[in-house]
């Protein structure tokens, strides 16, 4: 597996469209979830893109403080369903933690969580803030992760 991190400007078009392409594979069609995923936060946004040989497999974006909320974040947490349960995910979300911190500093980190995936996210330090939510008619939780946390 290797793993790119880029901001927005510097990704290839190659890497755009794979990108962009897993995202809605997985949240529009996957999940049947029709919404406006270029929601404008790509281009404040670090991209980790995960390829296993040229297939990208895994993405998430890390967006700095104020984008998404007053703390920096995670979202478009995705892995590729051939992927799923292989241990990719928690390397992602570490990964992406990693990045994060080098980024934008050790604070706090802020994500709006599928509820579903709450003990996924907690074993990476996050805690849930409050009751869970619909984004999209899927629940959804705010869980923050304290710097310094794990």
């Amino acid at each position: 597996m290797r793993f790119i991190c880029k901001p927005f400007a510097d990704l290839t078009l190659a890497e755009l469209y794979a990108m962009m392409q897993l995202r809605q594979e997985v949240f529009i069609v996957e999940q049947n979830c029709p919404y406006l995923d270029a929601d404008g936060k790509d281009v404040k946004s670090h991209h980790l893109l995960c390829y296993d040989t040229d297939a990208l497999v895994a993405y998430c974006r890390l967006l700095p403080s104020g984008v998404s909320y007053e703390e920096p974040s995670i979202g478009r947490v995705i892995t590729a369903a051939r992927v799923r349960n292989t241990g990719l995910g928690k390397l992602l979300m570490q990964k992406a933690i990693e990045h994060i911190e080098l980024l934008f500093g050790n604070n706090t980190i802020r994500i709006g969580a599928q509820a579903y995936l709450k003990k996924f996210y907690e074993q990476f330090g996050f805690e849930d803030m409050q009751q869970p939510y619909l984004e999209d008619g899927i629940p959804h939780l705010i869980m923050l992760r304290k710097a310094n946390a794990n």
